[in-house]
C-alpha cells in the first residue's frame, strides 16, 4: 500500500473519498495525530486495529463534528454530560455514553458504552465534515509506543500500512483527550488530560478519579477507556522515573525537584552505573535543570513554569531518545497538579510504573 501525504486543501477531498470508501487517515488534532475510520464501518474499524497492532478489547473514541452526530450515536445525554459539552466542546475532552446499537461492537470493544468526543481542530473537523460521517481514531502510531504530535512521526510508524496521512502542524496540547465516564451519577475520570480535575470540579463541583489512572487493571478486567489496561507512550529504552522524596513545587524559583544537588549526585551515580554495562543513558529534564545533568543525551521537555509546554514535547521527547540509540532514560518526575497530572499519567505507563526514590 502506497499511504498518501496530504499537505494542502486542494488535495483534502481525496482523504473524504478515502474515509467515505472505508479506508485509513492519519490526522491531525489537537491532542495527538489519530487514525480515523468511518466509526459506522465495521470492516475499516477493524483495519485501525491491524494496522496499529492495537488489541481488540482496547475501545476506540468517536469523533464527531455537531451535536446531530452525537443523538445518532447515544441512547442519552446526561445533566452531567450536558454541562461538561456546554463548557468544553469543541476541544480535548472525552465524554463516555450508553451506545446505540448504531455503533459497532468493534468499535465499543464488546461495551454498551461508547467514547465520543468533539476535537477543535480545523483539520479534523473538516475530515468529519466532508465525510459527512463520525470517525472512530485512536492515536496514529504502533500499539504501545509514544503517541504521535507530528506527520513525520505518524509516517514513520504507519507508512504503507494506512492510505493517507493530512500533514498539519504539530499538536498544541500533545496528550491524549481527558475521558470522563457521564454514565453514572457522578462523573468519573477515566483518563486525565488538557481538560484537568479543577477545571472538571469547577463545573461540576464533585468528580470521581478512576483507580486504574494510578494502577493497572486487575487480571479479567474490562477497559472502559482508551489506555486504561496496556503499556502505553513508551520508546524502546527502559523508562524510570526519578522521584525525589523532598521535592516541592515552586514555580516562583524554578524548582520543582528539591535539592538540586542531591538530585545531580545521584543521578551522575546511575549513569555512571549504566555505562559500566555499555548503556547509553538519557536524561529527560527541563530547561531549568537540562544542564545540570552529564549523559549520553539530555533532553528538555519545555519549562516549569509551563507545564502546557512539557506537554506538548513529552512524547517528542520519549521518540527523541529512540532516534539516538538510547538504552535507557531517567525522567524527572513533575508535580501531580493541574495538567501535571496528566503529564504524570503518560510518563508512568511509559515507565511501566518504574520508580527510583532518592
Amino acid at each position: 500500500m502506497k499511504t498518501i501525504i496530504i499537505k494542502d486543501l486542494e488535495q483534502f477531498d481525496q482523504a473524504t473519498r478515502i474515509i467515505r470508501e472505508g479506508g485509513l487517515v492519519a490526522a491531525p488534532t489537537e491532542t495527538v495525530y489519530g487514525l480515523c475510520a468511518n466509526a459506522l464501518n465495521e470492516t475499516a474499524v477493524g483495519n485501525i486495529f491491524k494496522a496499529k497492532g492495537r488489541p481488540n478489547d482496547n475501545p476506540l473514541i468517536v469523533h464527531i463534528a455537531d451535536l446531530d452526530m452525537l443523538y445518532k450515536l447515544v441512547t442519552e445525554v446526561s445533566p452531567i454530560a450536558q454541562k461538561l459539552i456546554e463548557r468544553f466542546w469543541p476541544g480535548p475532552l472525552t465524554l463516555i455514553f450508553k451506545a446505540k446499537s448504531i455503533v459497532p461492537r468493534a468499535v465499543t470493544a464488546g461495551l454498551d458504552t461508547v467514547a465520543v468526543r468533539f476535537p477543535s481542530h480545523p483539520l479534523m473537523q473538516k475530515l468529519i465534515k466532508d465525510s459527512g460521517l463520525p470517525i472512530a481514531a485512536p492515536s496514529a502510531n504502533t500499539s504501545g509506543k509514544p503517541s504521535p504530535t507530528n506527520m513525520q512521526r505518524v509516517f514513520e510508524d504507519m507508512d504503507g500500512k494506512i492510505d493517507c496521512i493530512i500533514d498539519g502542524d504539530s499538536s498544541e496540547i500533545g496528550v491524549e483527550s481527558t475521558i470522563v465516564d457521564t454514565t453514572g451519577d457522578i462523573a468519573t475520570v477515566l483518563r486525565p488530560g488538557g481538560i484537568t480535575y479543577e477545571m472538571l470540579e469547577e463545573v461540576l463541583g464533585k468528580i470521581a478519579i478512576d483507580p486504574a489512572i494510578t494502577n493497572t487493571l486487575k487480571e479479567g478486567q474490562k477497559p472502559k477507556a482508551p489506555g486504561m489496561k496496556y503499556t502505553h507512550y513508551s520508546p524502546n529504552a527502559d523508562v524510570f522515573i526519578i522521584k525525589n522524596s523532598s521535592a516541592y513545587f515552586d514555580v516562583a524559583h524554578h524548582n520543582m525537584f528539591g535539592d538540586l544537588d542531591n538530585l545531580r549526585e545521584h543521578l551522575t551515580t546511575l549513569v555512571n552505573e549504566a555505562h559500566e554495562h555499555n548503556k547509553k543513558v538519557g536524561i529527560l529534564a527541563t530547561d531549568e535543570t537540562k544542564h545540570l545533568f552529564d549523559a549520553d543525551l539530555v533532553l528538555s521537555a519545555g519549562t516549569e513554569s509551563d507545564l502546557q509546554t512539557i506537554s506538548a514535547h513529552l512524547f517528542e521527547v520519549l521518540r527523541s531518545f529512540d532516534d539516538n540509540g538510547i538504552d535507557i532514560v531517567y525522567s524527572l518526575a513533575f508535580p501531580k497538579k493541574g495538567l501535571g497530572v496528566a503529564i504524570m499519567n503518560r510518563l508512568e505507563k511509559s515507565a511501566g510504573y518504574h520508580f527510583i526514590t532518592i
